[in-house]
């Protein structure tokens, strides 16, 4: 079994500044997840060609489930609002998403507030600039695997220090109500010594992901729940493989559940 997180910066290329279906399929297909969370994934977004980027993953992977759970109503960067029940499915979203190539018995989301402070971001464009947050969202699934039923869950947390701890420890008492195993995927804002010192669930990879051309931290996680750790297996293999699209290289840890 192979579990992936990816940050697909709405698939965009660092190479050409561009966003080409096929780039994005390719680099999705090459990750040959069975599950597959993803981060900054756009709906009907004009800059991404109005590509349903969770449709197209789903596509690449030859997923037969596949769900996108937004975090605004806009684009960030320009106009935008939280996301609400009643927007129109037919206005630009942009948030997360879940691919399985298993069958999913359950669904969960959770929304995770905004920090409500603005805060200095470095923006390679424009320098450094106090920013507005954006809310967050956790998407869980509980998905039949052949070993059985494992819960896998994907978000994509803060840029502010301290509310994306915050946040953290709201996603993982969120993912305690559904079954163990329990795996959270995402890109995390934080290195794996903090993620584990305020969750204690466990990395199941140590690897640099951001960024992309030249890693020089680990931002993408794959973690698991102690609780029913076990279950899981064995971890055989790592990737960060260099795809053509993102600022992020996506992380890829496969399992012998035997």
């Amino acid at each position: 079994m192979r579990l992936s997180t990816f940050n697909l910066l709405h698939g965009r290329s660092l190479s050409d500044g561009t966003v080409h279906a096929d780039r994005i399929s390719s680099a999705i297909a090459d990750l040959d997840a069975d599950v597959l969370g993803l981060q900054e994934v756009d709906r009907a977004q004009p800059r991404s060609g109005h590509i349903d980027l969770t449709a197209l993953a789903a596509t690449a992977l030859g997923a037969r489930t596949h769900r996108f759970a937004a975090a605004v109503v806009g684009t960030p960067g320009q106009s935008w609002e939280p996301w609400h029940s009643g927007a129109d499915i037919a206005h630009p979203q942009y948030g997360i998403a879940l691919v399985s190539r298993y069958p999913v018995q359950r669904w969960q989301i959770t929304q995770l507030p905004a920090a409500p402070m603005r805060s200095p971001v470095y923006v390679p464009d424009g320098g450094l600039l106090l920013l507005r947050d954006e809310p967050r969202v956790l998407l869980a699934a509980v998905v039949e695997t052949p070993d059985g039923p494992l819960t896998v869950a994907t978000t994509h947390l803060s840029f502010v220090p301290g509310w994306n701890v915050r946040q953290l420890r709201a996603a993982v008492r969120a993912l305690r109500a559904l079954p163990a195993p329990r795996v959270l995927l995402g890109d995390l804002n934080m290195p794996a010594g903090p993620v584990r010192a305020f969750t204690g669930w466990r990395p199941l990879a140590r690897a640099a992901t951001f960024p992309s051309p030249s890693p020089k931290t680990q931002l993408d996680h794959v973690l698991a729940d102690p609780r029913g750790a076990g279950e899981l297996g064995r971890v055989v293999q790592v990737r960060t493989p260099h795809a053509p699209v993102s600022d992020h290289r996506p992380l890829v840890v496969r399992f012998d559940r035997r």
